[in-house]
């Protein structure tokens, strides 16, 4: 159950024309009351000799009745009840209820005040109500509206245990604030994919991912296409920002423009300047460099580093760096999603529409404890696009396989302190990830599975019996799970590039308990993957394998003196 307080105005008669008109899509279907102020109020939907005009009268009695100095300006409420798409169709006699539970909550009509507001519940769809009232009382005075809003949410709560709804979580003031009707119905006219904020929220989340500094900042957004309106001080320095989005303009022809505070509130120029100042990523060190490895696939692999630090954080730091690091992990995704093409790529910018919401609470953040996640997310985004395939969508299946976790992790952070959108969001993220992690594991698993039903009999039995050594408890597991040969297969190339692969084992099974996962073998090939890209092979290269096609190999297994040919496809 989802109430909606929409903006006051001044003509009564204009409202009650749109509640019982066709809609602006021919939407509205059997406009009626059901119920009022006064049993006996007119309806212009079910009795022919009811005007619009005997309907505002009737409302607006109080208002009139008031000398014109007294009378308010925007004299006019309205707010709109509407089920979750789930719920049964509810009938007029619920509807009414609800309708009058709304009105007591909010304090146009509490229960027995005679002298309330006057007001009317008009339906015109099977799934909401809409209220409209009066703001001045039968007895001249002006209701009691402090934050009405929130106590029509806390209402709805009630109702939807009551009705056996579905349960809506609950709001706390720092979501982004939803594109009105109008605003959505535009966006369709345009052929816009979302209505203009929605679209410019995700812009500036874009361009601020991993920027230096604001000039970056604005580099980056107006490169994304975005109509920018600085508010600048005496000095030239900027006070503020507005965006707009090409095409969309009012009537009077000019941009329709969203100030970064209204697209989200973490997005105003004042809080963009305070991830800025937490650190200098001009300064950053160069992304870690094994094995002649693109820079996409370079900077994936510390994204993983800077990410996994921060899901461990979730479980056992202080809220402050848990905040600031959820903002971090946000970054990575916007910055993933703008760099990642191929199959993942649509899933992705879903991930990162759905985990911003997860990035603000009340919380204050620490934001110099986001510096390695933006320096993460900075490097993606200036080493270029990331294709879906070869050794830079292996990079891009084992930096998602570290997200899920952290995004896991998240949203069982914001559950144990009742943070119940940010859960929600951090939840519909998640299985965003799962589906671009499958898209992006797809084929160097498959290549890796391939050689490694083909390596030697001698080769399988030795690596099988390194698992059954260093991993007693799960060795059955993984011998019975679809990635054993692909696991087979990654511990051939640690053997070939000189480690010690019962240690390397034993290592990337420490880093994370196994239970829990989907496929462990999967969740091992990219532990090793990673940490043979980040430690050097303790001995040199005995011999050099085949690399998988489509597979990086694991790092260390490029000799030195062949480290700038081109993989084998």
């Amino acid at each position: 159950m989802i109430p909606s307080i929409h903006k006051r105005g001044s003509e009564t008669v204009g409202l009650i024309r749109y509640l019982y008109g066709p809609g602006t899509k021919e939407e509205h279907t059997d406009p009626h009351l059901v119920v009022a102020f006064d049993p006996l109020t007119p309806d212009p939907g079910r009795d022919p000799s009811a005007t619009y005009q005997q309907l505002q009268r009737l409302l607006d009695q109080p208002v009139n009745a008031l000398p014109k100095g007294r009378r308010p300006a925007k004299h006019v409420w309205h707010i709109s009840v509407r089920a979750s798409p789930e719920d049964p169709i509810l009938s007029d006699e619920d509807w009414a209820a609800i309708a009058r539970r709304t009105v007591a909550a909010t304090g146009i009509a509490p229960d027995g005040d005679d002298a309330a507001c006057r007001w009317a519940a008009v339906r015109h769809a099977d799934d909401h109500i809409h209220i409209i009232a009066t703001l001045v009382r039968d007895d001249g005075r002006r209701p009691r509206l402090h934050n009405e809003a929130r106590r029509a949410q806390a209402e709805a709560r009630r109702i939807e245990t009551d009705y056996h709804l579905r349960q809506v979580t609950p709001g706390d003031g720092t979501a982004a604030k939803r594109p009105s009707r109008a605003a959505r119905h535009k966006a369709e006219r345009l052929g816009q994919q979302a209505a203009s904020q929605e679209l410019l929220r995700e812009h500036v989340r874009r361009a601020l991912a991993g920027a230096a500094d604001e000039a970056e900042f604005f580099d980056r957004l107006a490169a994304e296409g975005v109509r920018i309106d600085k508010r600048l001080a005496p000095s030239g320095d900027a006070l503020g920002y507005k965006v707009a989005i090409v095409g969309d303009d009012n009537k009077a022809q000019e941009p329709v423009w969203y100030a970064g505070s209204t697209l989200a509130p973490d997005l105003s120029l004042p809080r963009i300047r305070q991830r800025f100042a937490a650190a200098d990523l001009e300064a950053e060190p160069a992304a870690l460099d094994r094995s002649g490895a693109s820079a996409p696939a370079r900077a994936r692999h510390a994204a993983a580093d800077a990410t996994d630090t921060a899901r461990a954080a979730f479980a056992s730091g202080d809220e402050r760096t848990v905040a600031a690091q959820l903002v971090g992990v946000g970054e990575v995704l916007d910055a993933l999603a703008q760099t990642t093409a191929g199959p993942s790529h649509a899933e992705l910018r879903e991930a990162a529409w759905h985990f911003e919401r997860a990035t603000r609470s009340h919380i204050r953040a620490k934001n110099e404890e986001m510096y390695a996640l933006r320096r993460a997310a900075r490097q993606i985004v200036h080493s270029g696009t990331a294709p879906g395939r070869g050794p830079d969508g292996t990079a891009t299946a084992l930096i998602l396989d570290v997200v899920i976790l952290a995004v896991i992790a998240a949203a069982r952070w914001h559950t144990a302190r009742g943070h119940a959108q940010q859960a929600e969001a951090a939840q519909q993220a998640a299985g965003h990830l799962r589906t671009a992690y499958q898209a992006a594991a797809a084929e160097p698993l498959a290549a890796l599975r391939a050689h490694g039903e083909r390596l030697p009999v001698r080769n399988r039995q030795r690596h099988s019996n390194t698992v059954r050594a260093a991993l007693p408890h799960l060795a059955d597991r993984l011998r019975a799970e679809p990635g054993w040969d692909s696991l087979v297969m990654v511990l051939d190339q640690a053997e070939q590039a000189g480690y010690d692969t019962a240690a390397l084992l034993a290592k990337a099974a420490a880093r994370r308990e196994l239970g829990s996962a989907g496929s462990a073998s999967d969740v091992l090939i990219w532990r090793l993957h990673h940490l043979g890209y980040i430690t050097p092979p303790p001995q040199r290269p005995r011999s050099q394998p085949t690399p998988a096609p489509g597979a990086a190999p694991l790092t260390g297994t490029v000799p030195r003196q062949e480290a700038a040919r081109p993989h084998r496809r």
